[in-house]
């Protein structure tokens, strides 16, 4: 066994997470082997319609293998010299690096915002299947 310090659900003997031998924990060494390099897209929008809508585009047009919805969030942001409060819904958008620039384009084209916020968070560790599974179903309508 394998013990990674002060990462995820501890042994209950010391504060290490314990990994049996061939655990498929993915570390960002795995990564550059396996595939494209995993993010987590966080988009804001205005309603739950919204949220809603864009999620089952994205994952439709195979652009994220999942997105999870979360709202209403508070937002207290600088809008032209003035500061705002806002009820937003939070998308979590898992996908690849590579699918990163027509999700974008998809964002804007189905986002009220003049200013949508897309932020790509890399992601530097993940279950071994189920980083391949983001892959598998972030790679756009065409299988690329």
């Amino acid at each position: 066994m394998t013990e990674l310090p002060g990462v995820g659900p501890q042994d209950g003997r010391s504060g290490h997470l314990v990994q049996p031998p061939g655990d498929p924990l993915l570390t960002t060494e795995g990564a550059a082997t396996v595939g494209a390099a995993l993010v987590e897209v966080r988009v804001t929008v205005p309603d739950a319609e919204v949220a809603e809508r864009l999620a089952r585009e994205v994952v439709t047009r195979k652009l994220a293998a999942c997105v999870q919805v979360l709202g209403p969030i508070a937002s207290v942001y600088t809008w032209k010299d003035e500061v705002h409060r806002a009820s937003e819904w939070l998308l979590l958008i898992k996908s690849t690096e590579s699918a990163f620039e027509e999700l974008c384009a998809v964002v804007q084209g189905h986002h009220r915002y003049d200013v949508p916020e897309v932020l790509a968070v890399p992601v530097t560790h993940t279950l071994e299947a189920y980083g391949q599974w983001v892959r598998d179903n972030s790679r756009g309508v065409d299988g690329s």
